[in-house]
């Protein structure tokens, strides 16, 4: 297995899908970083060398991704909070902030409710 940002990558996977177990990297994201450095997206990883794989680090090492990406999206719905915007109001209740209906729907959202 492969470790990178502190995500293990398994070894059976085309680079394609595996470089999307990494949080904040999704599959548009991991074309660009395969078109970049002309890997063919069926490549398994475990037929990848160390030098590729440092390259991959280099490329990933630019976006924001695993906890840097969660505390920026945790300061920002911590904004809306204290902004007391819509959004905010909705977050802090604990009920769908978009737009979604909540008569029949929204059961998961509205279970833990808490104020």
């Amino acid at each position: 297995m492969i470790r990178i940002y502190g995500v293990n990558i398994p070894d059976n996977k085309q680079i394609l899908i595996a470089l999307t177990y990494i949080f904040g990297i999704g599959i548009s994201t991991s074309r660009k970083i395969c078109n970049k450095l002309n890997i063919k997206y069926s490549t398994k990883i475990c037929d990848i060398d160390s030098k590729l794989i440092d390259e991959i680090r280099k490329e990933i090492s630019y976006i924001n991704i695993e906890g840097d990406l969660k505390k920026n999206i945790l300061s920002n719905i911590k904004r809306l909070i204290n902004i007391g915007s819509y959004r905010g109001i909705r977050h802090k209740r604990g009920l769908p902030t978009r737009g979604q209906r909540t008569k029949t729907n929204a059961k998961t959202r509205k279970k833990y409710k808490i104020f």
